[in-house]
């Protein structure tokens, strides 16, 4: 499968030289690894703050290719959708998972072994058992109080 993020033309291991804030648009993109776990529900203890994940998807997630399917105009039917960016990482950290580039890399910690920008090929994330490709219900099927039924570790 081709990769539907473009990862042509970077720099080797840019991620490594440069800083978040750093990074051009094309490269801070390149770092999704195609998961689709920022596309889960979640779920937050009042009390202690703990996120949980679900493997209830939002209503735009594709669960066969792992990608919003409305990516470019998501904010039109989802606008709570929140867009990673350097500047709001350090709020939203906090619930990405802890598989993710942005959040092991802000961090300080390195890309997994099976990342895209690694490996060269977007599958490797499929393959480690990383993303959601097929494990996902989506939020239209599952009742809001029936999302504890489907928590997953992170």
């Amino acid at each position: 499968m081709s990769d539907p993020i473009d990862r042509s033309g970077l720099t080797p291991r840019f991620w490594e030289r440069k800083r978040l804030d750093q990074m051009s648009k094309v490269e801070w993109e390149a770092l999704c690894d195609g998961c689709g776990r920022c596309c889960l529900n979640k779920l937050e203890d009042e009390d202690t703050g703990e996120v949980a994940l679900t493997r209830v998807a939002c209503r735009l997630f594709d669960d066969a290719t792992c990608r919003c399917a409305q990516y470019p105009i998501r904010h039109q039917f989802v606008p709570e959708c929140i867009v990673m960016t350097p500047e709001n990482i350090a709020k939203n950290a906090y619930w990405m998972p802890e598989t993710c580039a942005y959040k092991r890399l802000w961090q300080g910690r390195p890309l997994p072994d099976w990342h895209p920008l690694l490996t060269g090929d977007p599958e490797t994330v499929h393959a480690s058992g990383v993303s959601m490709r097929h494990k996902t219900v989506s939020e239209f099927e599952v009742a809001d109080e029936d999302w504890e039924d489907h928590i997953i570790d992170d």
